[in-house]
């Protein structure tokens, strides 16, 4: 049932192309069929998961695959942290709420879901998932092979791993094509903290684990539409085909799972610092602000300045201006901080103060790696991987930053556009 909360959200949708045609390099060129080729995706990729018969057992799977890894995990890390990990605590508890240990029971399945990434691409099997995608994109929404498939990569791998597929490519690709490119990665997220962003949201937000999955999946189309947007592609340019046996490769099973689990100690290392001292920067920053007076009778903090910042993009996305507020807040909080502390502090919320749709909204809003941190990591890892245009990269990354962040956000009115019943709510 169509209701006015889903026509809110199409406010939305053109709010997120009216704001990249405003930024973009050639505003004549608007890609109209492109804009409904993605819109089309994205709708058709929702409806496959959540509202085709037997849609609930494959969603139901996926939830299964998420408690079933998250179980071995904590095997794992029980046998090397002990209590601390989960395991048989030596004293008697007092309050069971303190034994959830961010650091111990979060974090490890990055490392688990890195190697199995990793063995899974040195399996073929992950490489045939990305050439799926990779085709799928091609032929929907008429991109070149080599961009295909980097954006098919970015949904699984990341935003680094992406470019180093296609290393063989980088030189010959367009302006257009390095800033696709560089937005589709900023609007997914890398498939080793997928799987941690469902484990903070299972305990509040049902079918935690899909949501986060096709949140990624479909906000690649929505970057592809936004970047075009932005910057067009020239007639004639473009469209190198890649070769999809002869990229990342791995010697043998173990090197695989050895690789991988090293990248994904990198990526805990890097998530660990950022949420020190990010956090620690939030508590200085509040105490800075406690030298103004009160403000409706409240403190002034960061939270609330964000919140009034975010509100009213929260509202376009089709939530309640109750509500707005709070989802304002942790818009703010993903692209002035990161998606992880944003998760953490969805997950947080309890569970009667936000409304299921509210909730669900916002994980669609929030999954993606487009935040002022990202723009460093994007900065140093694509140049190293091409020193002769790193130049050109830092002129265009703060656009492509605005790009990705609407991308979630597109895709969230996308979700909200849609009758609340597909969701079961």
């Amino acid at each position: 049932m169509f209701r006015p909360e889903n026509a809110q959200s199409l406010v939305g949708l053109a709010l997120t192309l009216l704001v990249c045609w405003l930024l973009s390099e050639n505003r004549r060129a608007f890609p109209w069929r492109l804009t409904l080729g993605a819109v089309a995706v994205q709708v058709g990729l929702v409806l496959l998961l959540f509202g085709t018969p037997g849609a609930q057992t494959v969603v139901s799977g996926v939830n299964d695959a998420v408690d079933g890894l998250a179980a071995a995990t904590a095997r794992g890390t029980q046998f090397v942290f002990g209590y601390m990990g989960g395991g048989d605590q030596p004293y008697q508890v007092t309050n069971a709420g303190a034994l959830f240990v961010f650091a111990f029971q979060v974090l490890p399945l990055i490392l688990v879901i890195s190697a199995l990434s990793a063995l899974l691409w040195h399996w073929k099997i992950l490489k045939w998932i990305t050439q799926g995608f990779g085709l799928l994109f091609q032929r929907t929404m008429g991109l070149g092979g080599a961009s295909a498939l980097a954006v098919a990569v970015n949904i699984f791998l990341g935003m680094i791993e992406s470019p180093i597929v296609i290393r063989a490519y980088l030189d010959k690709l367009t302006r257009s094509e390095l800033f696709l490119m560089i937005v589709v990665g900023l609007a997914t997220v890398a498939g080793s903290t997928m799987v941690a962003y469902a484990t903070i949201l299972k305990a509040v937000l049902p079918n935690a684990a899909a949501h986060v999955l096709v949140a990624s999946i479909v906000s690649a189309p929505a970057g592809v539409l936004l970047a075009r947007i932005v910057v067009p592609e020239k007639p004639g340019q473009g469209g190198y085909y890649a070769d999809y046996g002869s990229l990342l490769k791995y010697d043998s099973a173990i090197d695989a799972i050895s690789k991988g689990t090293m990248d994904g100690l990198t990526v805990v290392l890097n998530i660990s610092a950022i949420l020190i001292v990010f956090v620690a920067f939030v508590a200085i920053g509040n105490s800075l602000l406690s030298i103004f007076p009160p403000v409706l009778g409240q403190p002034v903090t960061i939270e609330r300045i964000l919140g009034a910042v975010f509100s009213p993009l929260a509202w376009t996305l089709g939530i309640d201006w109750k509500e707005a507020h709070e989802a304002g807040y942790l818009l703010g909080v993903k692209l002035m901080l990161t998606e992880f502390i944003a998760f953490i502090q969805l997950g947080a919320v309890p569970e009667g103060a936000m409304s299921e749709r509210t909730r669900m909204i916002m994980t669609y809003a929030l999954c993606g790696f487009a935040n002022i941190g990202s723009v460093g990591i994007t900065v140093s890892g694509m140049g190293v991987l091409m020193p002769d245009r790193r130049t050109e990269i830092i002129g265009m990354v703060w656009k492509a930053l605005v790009a990705g962040f609407l991308a979630t956000c597109m895709t969230a009115s996308i979700v909200g556009a849609m009758p609340r019943e597909l969701f079961g709510y």
